[in-house]
């Protein structure tokens, strides 16, 4: 499932199989895992939605989002976070976050590959 504004959306997702969900707290009731992404202002050249308040007031999740869910859920973000926009920093820094731990695999993933990649080269 991806949940997001739809101007955020791939346009043909949907024909992919996947569910798409406009209302986050219906997304997070559905999930176990919430793979949430950082909104990346500086490569976007027009405005895909009308301001970060308003992205964040519908989209971002809180410790009330989650104390509102029925379940527990983990909540992982590749990292850099925008803090009070995607994730409030209640989120970010709880024990459902795996964010630090995403990041540091996440580097670890990459150097191993790049250093696969440069032995297949020498």
């Amino acid at each position: 499932m991806v949940c997001g504004p739809p101007t955020l959306l791939p346009k043909f997702i949907g024909s992919l199989g996947v569910q798409i969900e406009l209302d986050v707290k219906k997304a997070l009731a559905w999930c176990d895992v919430a793979n949430v992404l950082r909104i990346q202002l500086e490569r976007q050249q027009i405005k895909y939605f009308p301001s970060l308040r308003e992205y964040s007031l519908y989209y971002g999740i809180t410790k009330k989002t989650l104390d509102d869910l029925k379940k527990p859920i983990v909540i992982m973000h590749p990292g850099p976070i925008n803090r009070g926009v995607e994730l409030s920093s209640d989120v970010a820094d709880s024990p459902n976050s795996i964010i630090l731990d995403q990041v540091e695999n996440g580097v670890a993933i990459r150097m191993a590959v790049l250093y696969l990649l440069a032995g297949a080269i020498a």
